[in-house]
């Protein structure tokens, strides 16, 4: 159908949408004027932009109608009759509604923007003009007249133990024990003295996991905790088989092998394995009473090594490539020499394992007097150490032993041979054959050329079997600790298991056995340059995401991030994390792309399961630094209609107290808008704030649990209302500040003490004062739950007093004598049991069928019924008055959720019986324009009709309890009357208002006939004008409006424009 079609004309192609004229015959004649020809008042357009106030122009000879339009500061009923709402000269009927208001109708020139070439921008009446009291002296000026609204309103008042572990007898670690010993000893491990060598003669001379978690939260460190706890396991297995390389060689030296050396690795291996297994299972003390020991040994082989340089070589020696210091060997072996399928990063994979021993402190730290001062101090000294160590020998064995060496004391040089220019060659040495077929000796051959350098050898040895054996064992202690950390944090639920410790140290017995298993299957590999280049790429990433996690910590500008070491740099740390991630792909770019496809694996399981943890990570601290530069940048922007969205103020007091009706504003809100549930504490001030102060963690993190997306606030006031209208001003940031009130229906208001009536509605009044739009929701049962959570409570201290009982029981059974029967019951007397409470579900909704009469079972399933599908029905929205859109964009939103979906859109508008046509038109125009769908468009002719008798009597009885009837007592017993009880209804004000009363009751009726199969009524809500309705006045329209209905939200928005045609 074309929208452009004359009002005079009838389409006579099927409509896409259905239009219900509904004509109100019966009982016409009450609202026609007796005047045969009526006087005529016609509302002119809004020709002036600058004008923003409706004008109300008199017909010629008309004037005096105006006499009757306004009584006691109200509209009062008129014997006249306005012109039928036309959309060309923009002019309305103001009966529409039973009497004149200036509450306009819903209009498609109120959505126009300035200077629209399809028609002038009229401005709706605000919401201080309808809202506010009128002045009690009315100047009338030519050519217009104030105007009066109609009235309603808010919601009714609602509202960890830390065990300290024992201490004592847990042994605690300095910096130099705990920290610079266990890192020297890993670091000097077997590349030291088995692999060194052979790198020099290759290449020349030329608690992460919790470092990691916590600064970079539960995804990063729960999926790099794995694999850095993998790594050291796997790294056991490393200095496991280095330590039995070494026994197999002095077993070949001595021809006393088992089977063969692949074999007599993994057989030797297995057993050192188990022996370490049991020192570390014996305990931290004894394992670092072994690291000291080993330390003394290791340092000796080191400097025996050193001694062994400077001591003259012999034939022996010399045949085998040691020759002392010469210059020539050592600028022959300055520069890379790399045999067939080696490279400088396939060497570094090999050797870069030496490096892992810089965590030994820190995977340690618990065990640990003073972490923060002992871990960087004791790793720093400990890699200067090291490092020294490290290049002295490097730089030693370059410049003493030759590349290859045949080990033959007849390859001499004889007089007149030709000398191939090697530096073994000027020293007498002719070794050119290694050229052609392998030789056993040299660096680039014999593993063991430091004991062969060495003045004692088999010191050189117990080195080997030190730096081996200390290095497995931290790693073997390490990676349980690890293991442990990462258990104990539940973030893999399935590992929970390894979480248990044992004995006062809390010594992970079940994280060693685990690793004991990993270890013995890489000890089976058997190939130390098979097994380093993997755990190569696991400790990489784990240093990648280390330094990455510094850089992030600095970056976050965290005032909790505070580096004691002044010399660090945030852009170091990004260059040490991209360096490592470079160095996988290069080493491995495979191994490299499997281990970030497992991590990546690991981080979305995290990400998904979202771990119940808090650790103040710098993800935490990066996320808010982006909100608030968010936050900021909002308040540069101007706001426009297209971006307006519903952000909701809730009083649902405590949020688990009133469920539905966060439920249905949630609903809404969700994933578009800002919701806060609010509650008000009243009472003495200490004691409120107490009592709030340790409930807003618990009823956020409810709000978390149960996938609420809203904030929780409290305050604390002596007055409900004023504790509520700090809210309305204070909530909020920049933009991000609630624009609607939403409430609950205050059901008891009939037995309500006055106070609370006068806070309800006083709150209504104050949002909209503060222009902020106004949703009250009414549901059958109500919403508050209060009594149902307190019998959940009761029962639950039943069941564990019931569960404590049979605890009780048990632990007596079998006792016979002192004490037995008679201390079970002095347990139960304690307990205060009288019988076991039955057992319960704990959901709300499944107490048992016993317990129903100590509750509302219909309350609690009412509470839950916006949680549920709701199945194929309609929305029906009685969009009375233009109020920007509001009424008509929150149904909209309802319409996009899954719950809502199957629900259609029937729009219900008031009209006159002779312009049906002309306003189904212009309101399927003005939906059009706003692209929502709708079902069917209802219109509803002549609602200004009084209502039956029946209705009209309910109403009254309703309204009776508080009536003055000063009118039936003289003058001075009336003003006695109003001065004793001015908060009831006098005679004056209901007869000024008996419109708007016989419009509540009407459309009641109206609701009750078209909108009772509804699935949800939206319904324009009413405004009460400040000093002349009364409060339970307003009430009882509220009441006999939405009485006997579906679940009605009644809205009213701040009548500015929340919906726009333009894109």
């Amino acid at each position: 159908m074309s929208v452009n079609t004359p009002s005079n004309s009838v389409p006579g192609s099927t409509s896409r949408f259905q239009v219900h004229v509904i004509n109100e015959s019966h009982g016409s004649s009450a609202a026609v004027s007796d005047s045969a020809h009526p006087p005529l008042y016609e509302e002119t357009s809004f020709g002036d932009e600058a004008q923003n106030r409706l004008r109300i122009s008199f017909r010629p000879g008309n004037q005096e109608c105006y006499d009757n339009f306004l009584q006691n500061g109200e509209t009062a009923k008129t014997d006249t009759t306005f012109h039928a709402y036309d959309t060309h000269t923009n002019t309305y009927y103001l009966q529409t509604f039973g009497h004149n208001t200036m509450d306009a109708v819903p209009k498609i020139d109120y959505y126009r923007n300035t200077g629209s070439v399809s028609g002038p921008k009229v401005n709706r009446p605000s919401l201080l003009e309808i809202h506010e009291q009128l002045a009690k002296n009315v100047t009338v000026a030519p050519g217009s007249a104030d105007r009066v609204a109609n009235g309603d309103g808010m919601p009714g008042d609602e509202q960890a133990e830390n065990k300290e572990e024992d201490t004592a007898g847990v042994v605690k670690f300095g910096w130099v024990k705990g920290v610079l010993v266990r890192c020297m000893l890993n670091i000097w491990g077997v590349m030291l003295f088995i692999r060194l060598s052979w790198i020099v003669g290759e290449a020349g001379i030329g608690g992460a996991y919790y470092l990691i978690s916590r600064s970079l939260g539960p995804e990063f460190g729960g999926s790099i905790g794995l694999i850095f706890a993998f790594a050291n396991a796997v790294a056991v297995a490393m200095y496991v088989v280095g330590f039995a390389e070494t026994v197999v060689d002095l077993l070949k030296e001595s021809d006393s092998m088992m089977v063969d050396q692949a074999s007599d690795i993994r057989i030797i291996g297995s057993i050192t394995v188990v022996i370490l297994l049991g020192i570390s299972v014996a305990g931290m003390e004894w394992e670092a009473k072994a690291q000291v020991i080993l330390l003394v040994i290791l340092l000796v082989a080191i400097a025996n090594f050193f001694i062994g340089t400077v001591i003259p070589s012999n034939n022996e020696k010399r045949s085998r490539g040691f020759f002392n210091y010469q210059a020539s060997i050592f600028a022959e072996n300055f520069g890379p020499s790399f045999t067939k399928g080696e490279g400088f990063f396939s060497v570094f994979a090999i050797f870069f394992p030496a490096a892992t021993g810089i965590l030994a402190g820190a995977n340690i730290s618990g065990d640990l007097e003073d972490p923060q001062d002992a871990i960087p101090r004791g790793t720093m000294l400990a890699i200067f150490i090291t490092t020294v160590a490290y290049i002295g020998v490097a730089i030693c064995v370059a410049a003493c032993v030759v590349r290859d060496a045949t080990g033959n004391m007849n390859d001499t040089i004889i007089s007149g041979m030709n000398c191939n220019g090697s530096a073994a060659c000027g020293l007498g040495y002719d070794f050119s054959r290694c050229q052609h077929e392998p030789c056993q000796y040299g660096l680039m051959n014999n593993f063991q050329v430091m004991s062969m350098v060495s003045g004692f050898a088999p010191l050189i040895t117990a080195g080997i079997f030190s730096a081996t054996l200390s290095s497995a064992l931290a790693s073997l202690v390490s990676a349980p600790k690890v293991f442990q950390a990462l258990c104990k944090d539940n973030i893999f639920k399935g590992l929970k298991f390894f979480a248990k410790g044992y004995g006062k140290n809390n010594e992970p017995l079940r994280g060693y056995f685990l690793t004991f298993v990993i270890a013995m299957a890489f000890i089976l590999i058997a190939d130390l340059n098979v097994i380093a280049p993997i755990i190569s790429n696991f400790f990489l990433a784990s240093y990648a995401l280390i330094n990455f996690s510094c850089f992030h910590a600095s970056y976050a500008k965290s005032p909790g991030w505070r580096p004691a070491y002044g010399i660090y740099n945030m852009w170091v740390s990004l260059l040490g994390a991209v360096l490592c991630c470079a160095v996988m792909f290069v080493i491995n770019w495979w191994a490299a792309v499997i281990t970030y496809v497992i991590e990546l694996f690991l981080y979305i399981y995290v990400t998904y399961k979202k771990p119940d943890v808090n650790w103040g990570s710098s993800t935490q601290a990066l996320s808010y630094v982006s909100a608030l530069d968010n936050a900021l940048e909002l308040t540069t922007v101007e706001d426009h209609v297209k971006n307006f969205r519903p952000q909701c103020i809730v009083l649902t007091g405590g949020p688990m107290t009133r469920p539905a009706l966060l439920d249905i504003t949630h609903a809404f809100t969700k994933n578009s808008g800002l919701c806060i549930c609010c509650e008000v504490f009243v009472g003495p001030r200490k004691l409120c704030v107490k009592e709030m102060n340790s409930g807003m963690a618990k009823k956020q993190a409810w709000l978390i649990k149960n996938k609420i997306k809203a904030f929780y606030a409290a305050v604390a006031a002596d007055y409900f209302r004023d504790g509520v209208r700090s809210l309305l001003q204070a909530s909020g940031l920049g933009r991000m500040k609630p624009n609607t009130l939403v409430t609950g229906y205050k059901k008891n208001w009939r037995k309500a003490p006055l106070s609370e009536i006068e806070n309800y509605v006083g709150i209504i009044h104050d949002a909209f004062d503060f222009e902020i739009g106004v949703v009250i929701v009414r549901i059958s049962q109500g919403f508050d739950i209060s009594s149902v959570l307190q019998v959940q409570d009761e029962l639950e201290k039943l069941e564990q007093e019931r569960l404590a009982l049979e605890a009780a029981i048990k632990d007596n059974e079998g006792e016979e004598g002192k004490g037995g029967i008679r201390g079970l019951f002095k347990k139960a007397g304690k307990l205060n049991i009288t019988k076991p409470a039955p057992k319960k579900d704990g959901n709300i909704t499944t107490i048992q069928s016993t317990h129903v009469g100590e509750f509302n079972q219909k309350l609690v399933e009412a509470s839950a019924q916006f949680k549920k599908k709701q199945g194929k029905g309609t929305i029906d929205v009685w969009w009375l008055f233009d109020d920007g859109g509001l009424t008509l964009l929150i149904p909209y939103i309802l319409t996009l959720r899954k719950k809502w979906k199957d629900c259609k859109l029937r729009i219900y508008v008031g009209g006159k019986i002779n312009r049906i046509e002309e306003e189904k038109l212009s309101m399927a125009s003005l939906l059009s324009k706003f692209r929502i769908k709708f079902a069917d468009i209802h219109i509803i002719g002549d609602i200004n009709i009084k209502p039956n008798k029946e209705s009209w009597k309910v109403f009254e009885e309703m309204i009776e309890p508080y009536r003055l009837h000063e009118s039936h007592k003289d003058l001075t017993t009336a003003e006695k009357l109003k001065r004793e009880s001015p908060w009831k209804i006098t005679d004056a004000e209901l007869e000024a208002v008996k419109e708007k009363s016989y419009r509540q009751v009407r459309l009641n009726e109206l609701l009750q006939e078209h909108s009772r199969a509804a699935n949800l009524i939206v319904l324009s809500l009413p405004v009460a004008r400040k000093g002349s309705i009364s409060d339970l006045l307003y009430m009882a329209w509220l009441e006999i409006l939405t009485k006997n209905l579906p679940p009605v939200l009644l809205v009213r928005g701040n009548h500015k424009n929340v919906l726009t045609f333009y894109s």
